[in-house]
């Protein structure tokens, strides 16, 4: 059982498992807790003579052995969704490259959204059994760590990642040494290796130039996740595309399809053709034949996020390798322009996947809309309409995000509902839930529909049940705000401080708003009103507060300075003791938020959001979304589950659509959402509160996920029928 486990804790399929979670916990409550629940990091500081003896017991070795063989019968399943609907894809996968994987807190090399999108599409092609091969990079220092300065100002600082303690496994050749390949950037060859993430039955490799043989600004290129100025990432990008392909066809990896999530991988184009022209293919036939063996999902409708670089930087990036392609300069140059003749046009990673692609999506309806409108100049020919973007809407991982304490609801749950001769309802056993059959484990229910149609019925969940788990989540995210920023204060030495005991209050409306502090989100829309907002922060009758984190680009002033106005909000206005902010945003915060928080609020400036997907998270958890009608909430809005801010529409100019949205947040929150949120009966229960949680549940928490996500990907676009 011990190399069981230590094989286990190198396969991240224990992020979504709560029975192996709480195995671990079991092993070092306190390590856990440090160790940003680091499996891998459990079993170091847990020796082997100790972990030997403690499989004595036989409770906890039993637990053990039913951890281990769930996840052995989940990584020998045979009869998968992907067997029966893409089997071709188990022979030669989907490559799917993206600059950013976000997995779990364990390991941090993921900016935002991207990269959360990212882990949780591996994720569910693991539990789909889809053929799947992720491509990134392997950033030593992560993404950063926050915290604020005296001036509530934020600073950046970062922490070495030791491959030692992650749930990382190097890429070895059959001498049993790092694998080693190279790529060309500039005028050296730059030499890498590899790291591999056993995600399920999914590997997902991570490049890395810290190699002894390259200078040392070539080692320190994989360093940090989009670090550096243009130079750098244009080189990273040379990395993952060219690279990415050269290091799977070392492993002997064949993908059917190359997935470009974002055009920071397109490069691999480059790469590609230089392979079919190198076979004796010309140019116009290797770039066909690549384009057909591409996709290219775009996650931006905002023009700052769409990579593009002089001609300069391109001759100096890629000096090297065009001369080994065989195309002349302006060809290459002409793939990533709107107007390949325009000399003074920089090239655009966007137009070179755009146009080196079979099938382009959006992520959104309303996005692929937009996508569609900013490209149509690429289209010349075609009406706005039929310009070559559709869409998939994005979705989440819904076991990794489901937090602890509804997992155990849950499983209890079920165990009411089993046979009354049941091996454990016959022990009277409550607390040992992973003795019940798989069979019974809610985890195989959670992307049913028919699961989540039981949340409409009282019988199933009663609504005195549903309030007091609310209730119960409320204040674990209210412990675990004042112990966190409890921490945040002794970090500053000055400062004005705050009675966390009595901070925040478990009978308040919730509000949480945590993402990246981009301008376009518009984190303080809210507090416009200010006056208006302490006055329903001070009604003792039907209180409201709020939680709010999340971080600003180490190069964004503007999105400092949101941060930095919220903080002052919650320490030096009125506001203090109903605000909070909370440092260092990463996933496991993230978690505690969705579930605890009432009110998921997102207010930004439409139609800037491609799809967003924090609020799919919070569904699940009874938390209710308060949302413009963009990205996603457009789509997943009915009128019952939820809440809008506005209508269908937005002006054109900003100024008007900040007024008007302003307005109709605060018109929302006082006519819909507080009145439905303290309508109480005679019991104290808000009914038509919960009508909506049950509505969310039913509408959103089964369609808004990747299982159903990645399902549509293979069969519109993996698989060519």
């Amino acid at each position: 059982m011990v190399a069981g486990l230590n094989r286990l804790a190198r396969n991240l399929w224990w992020t979504g498992d709560q029975e192996a979670q709480e195995l671990f916990q079991e092993l070092s409550p306190r390590a856990w807790q440090n160790l940003y629940h680091n499996a891998v990091a459990i079993l170091h500081e847990v020796s082997e003579s100790e972990l030997r003896a403690r499989l004595q017991n036989p409770d906890f070795a039993g637990h053990v052995r039913h951890v281990l063989d769930d996840f052995e019968t989940y990584m020998a399943e045979k009869n998968t969704w992907g067997q029966k609907h893409a089997p071709e894809l188990a022979k030669n996968p989907v490559a799917y490259f993206s600059a950013e994987f976000g997995f779990h807190e364990t390991l941090p090399i993921a900016a935002g959204g991207l990269g959360i999108l990212a882990g949780d599409h591996a994720k569910s092609a693991s539990d789909l059994g889809l053929g799947f091969v992720g491509v990134s990079l392997f950033y030593r220092q992560g993404y950063f760590q926050q915290a604020f300065d005296v001036n509530n100002w934020q600073t950046e600082y970062y922490t070495l990642l030791d491959p030692k303690n992650l749930p990382l496994e190097p890429v070895l050749n059959p001498r049993g040494e790092p694998l080693v390949c190279a790529v060309d950037i500039g005028m050296n060859q730059v030499l890498f290796q590899a790291w591999r993430i056993n995600v399920g039955r999914v590997p997902v490799y991570l490049l890395d130039t810290n190699r002894p043989e390259n200078e040392q600004h070539f080692r320190d290129l994989t360093l940090r996740v989009y670090g550096g100025d243009s130079t750098t990432r244009i080189m990273q990008e040379v990395l993952l595309g060219i690279g990415g392909v050269r290091l799977l066809r070392a492993l002997g990896v064949r993908p059917s399809v190359f997935h470009m999530n974002e055009g920071h991988a397109a490069f691999l184009t480059f790469e590609l053709m230089r392979e079919k022209m190198v076979g004796g293919k010309n140019f116009a036939d290797a770039l066909a034949a690549t384009k057909a063996e591409c996709i290219f999902t775009t996650h931006t409708p905002v023009e700052a996020g769409h990579d593009r670089f002089s001609r300069e930087l391109m001759d100096y990036a890629l000096h090297r390798f065009r001369t080994q392609a065989g195309v002349p300069f302006p060809e290459l140059l002409a793939l990533g322009r709107v107007k390949p003749a325009d000399a003074h046009e920089p090239f655009c990673m966007t137009v070179l996947a755009l146009k080196l692609s079979r099938a382009a999506n959006g992520v959104s309806e309303l996005h692929g809309r937009v996508s569609r409108h900013m490209w149509q100049s690429l289209y010349p020919d075609l009406p706005e309409d039929k310009v070559p973007i559709g869409h998939i809407t994005n979705g989440v991982h819904m076991r990794s995000w489901m937090k602890g304490t509804m997992r155990r609801f849950w499983r209890r749950k079920l165990t009411e509902n089993l046979d009354v001769g049941s091996p454990a309802v016959m022990a009277g056993d409550s607390t040992h839930f992973w003795k019940l059959k798989p069979e019974h484990d809610w985890a195989s229910k959670i992307n049913s529909p028919e699961f989540w149609n039981k949340m409409a019925d009282s019988n199933f969940i009663s609504d005195e049940e549903l309030w007091a788990l609310r209730y119960k989540l409320r204040r674990e995210l209210i412990e675990f705000s004042r112990r966190r920023l409890l921490l945040q204060q002794h970090r500053v030495s000055q400062g004005d401080f705050i009675a966390f005991d009595h901070l925040l209050n478990p009978d308040a409306l919730t509000i949480g708003f945590a993402r990246r502090f981009a301008t376009y989100k518009r984190a303080p829309l809210i507090f416009q009103q200010l006056e208006n907002v302490v006055r329903l922060t001070r009604d003792a009758a039907r209180p409201v507060q709020f939680v709010f984190a999340g971080k600003a680009h180490p190069r964004d002033d503007d999105g400092k300075r949101y941060i930095q106005h919220i903080i002052h909000l919650s320490k030096y206005s009125d506001l203090k003791g109903h605000l909070v902010f909370i440092e260092n945003y990463d996933v496991h915060i993230a978690r505690q938020m969705v579930s605890g928080c009432d009110v998921w609020l997102n207010n930004p400036r439409r139609p800037l959001e491609a799809s967003g997907t924090s609020g799919m998270k919070a569904g699940p958890h009874g938390c209710l979304n308060l949302s413009i009608l963009d990205g996603w909430w457009r789509e997943g809005y009915d009128g019952t589950n939820g809440f809008a801010i506005g209508d269908d529409t937005h002006p054109a100019s900003i100024d008007e659509q900040d007024r008007r949205d302003s307005a109709n947040l605060y018109k929302a929150l006082t006519e819909e959402v507080i009145p439905c949120f303290f309508n109480r009966d005679a019991q104290g229960i808000p009914r038509e509160w919960l009508k909506k949680i049950r509505r969310a549940m039913v509408t959103l928490v089964p369609q808004f996920n990747t299982w159903r996500m990645v399902q549509e990907y293979a069969e519109k676009y993996y698989v060519v029928k």
